[in-house]
């Protein structure tokens, strides 16, 4: 027994010794090679457990903070498997988004890029990621908006608003509402069965983003794979569909469908279907996040609300109750514009993207090694106090003045990314969240039901639900 005993502990102590040293070895490897300091945290899983700890809190800024106060704004780290600088400063995220394709390249853990299929955006490179970043942007253009797509998006968010209670999960509102929104813009089909039906599955694809990407470990990676191949089934009937209806000479559509269909590089159907499900990630996760978070942002800040609901009121005034907003009215919206801003700085929803360095790169006297993975963190330069005033405290007006920041906005405010890869749907979130902000201060008035609290890990989570109360003021918002 006592032989046993010691036989165990002295195991323990090998291991524990060998681990250290292996620890130790590899700082020191990584010193020599000129990388910024920091820690890669446990063998294998690195620090990815502390990441998502931290954002599945209300206040996840501790695991920068604390690296920055230790490292620096640059720091080396390991998320998902692989060693990956870390970079909470500007001017190195604009110097590697600047360098798209040349020094760096776009790449996500493999349980993002599974998912989201090999023909996706953010898997394309060089031409053919130009081609089509341009053909995506070219469907959501203020062209765009001002002929049609604001009188759809406009109908869709007065349809959802229509249906509502007095009880609203605004989360789970918001975004049928999106969904809808680019549902319509890629396929034309207005919201039903069909179209809830593919909701509901893209949503466990989504809660698929950030788990172990192998479906012996995870249980909803493996859920996540089933539901893809079900988005992909429904997805590939519409094409097969419309492809039949154009050949025996119907209308052609104006929907992106009809676009790709007619193009010269006969794109297949799996092509097709993996380009919209990359771009209904837009739809389903980050929009409706933004439209949540300046709900309840402005919930708490009373006079912002008062002021959002004074610019809208003026221009319901010049309207009908059933008559849809322009662009006109959209470009009348001032605060509006704060407000989303502010909010977009905030809450962070894409805090950041994942880059690959493609040679050995030296910035700012620190060295990436060629293949090694690169965070570039929106999230910890937009809450930096150097960068903004009074950085973490949601305050819409420093839009109007001087108090946005020292230097340049463009350099320290990059909410949609930046680069040849900035988001090619920016300006339509921006008209969906003000549309949903005129039609929600305009149509009702709320509170907030304390129960489920707000968290910003960039996941699904029936925590972020945020129900709300409200009562429909009177001869408001019509359902057409």
């Amino acid at each position: 027994m006592a032989l046993s005993f010691s036989f165990t502990a002295l195991v323990l102590l090998i291991s524990s010794v060998a681990v250290a040293f292996l620890l130790l070895f590899r700082r020191t490897r990584y010193r020599l090679m000129g990388l910024p300091p920091g820690s890669l945290g446990l063998p294998l899983i690195g620090e990815t457990l502390q990441l998502i700890k931290a954002y599945k809190t209300e206040n996840p800024e501790p695991f920068i903070d604390e690296r920055v106060s230790r490292y620096g704004s640059v720091f080396t780290t390991h998320l998902f498997g692989e060693p990956t600088v870390f970079s909470a400063d500007a001017e190195t995220n604009r110097f590697v988004l600047q360098n798209e394709g040349k020094l760096f390249e776009c790449s996500y853990p493999a349980s993002i890029s599974n998912l989201m299929g090999k023909h996706s955006l953010i898997r394309m490179e060089g031409s053919l990621h130009k081609r089509m970043h341009s053909f995506t942007m070219s469907f959501a253009n203020a062209s765009v908006m001002k002929d049609h797509l604001m009188v759809d998006v406009d109908r869709l968010v007065r349809f959802n608003l229509g249906s509502w209670s007095s009880r609203v999960l605004l989360m789970e509102e918001s975004k049928k509402m999106t969904f809808d929104v680019a549902v319509k813009q890629l396929t034309s089909f207005d919201p039903g069965e069909w179209s809830e039906n593919l909701r509901k599955e893209y949503h466990l694809v989504i809660e698929g983003f950030f788990s172990l990407s192998h479906p012996l470990f995870s249980t909803t990676y493996r859920k996540a794979i089933r539901a893809r191949r079900k988005v992909a089934e429904a997805l590939t009937a519409v094409i097969m569909k419309r492809r039949e209806e154009e050949k025996e000479g119907a209308v052609r559509k104006t929907d992106m469908l009809a676009a790709l269909i007619a193009a010269d590089d006969s794109f297949s159907n799996e092509e097709i279907v993996d380009f919209f499900v990359a771009i209904l990630v837009d739809a389903y996760e980050t929009t409706p996040t933004i439209m949540t978070l300046a709900v309840k942002f402005l919930t708490e800040t009373p006079l912002a609300l008062a002021q959002l609901k004074e610019e809208h009121e003026k221009i319901r005034a010049m309207k009908s109750d059933s008559e849809s907003l322009e662009w006109s009215d959209y470009k009348s919206m001032p605060f509006t514009q704060c407000v989303v801003n502010e909010t977009l700085r905030v809450a962070n929803v894409i805090g950041g993207v994942f880059r690959r360095a493609k040679t050995d790169v030296e910035i700012n006297g620190y060295k990436i090694p060629k293949g090694w993975k690169v965070f570039l963190s929106f999230r910890g330069v937009h809450l930096d106090l150097t960068n903004f005033e009074d950085a973490r405290t949601f305050n819409p007006w420093r839009w109007q003045s001087n108090l946005v920041t020292t230097t340049s906005t463009s350099k320290v405010f990059t909410p949609f990314g930046g680069g040849p890869r900035i988001c090619p749907g920016y300006e339509l979130a921006r008209v969906a969240i003000s549309v949903f902000l005129h039609h929600l201060v305009t149509g009702f008035s709320w509170v907030h039901e304390e129960q489920d609290k707000m968290v910003f890990f960039p996941t699904t989570r029936t925590q972020k639900r945020y129900p709300i109360i409200v009562k429909r003021r009177d001869g408001c918002l019509s359902a057409t």
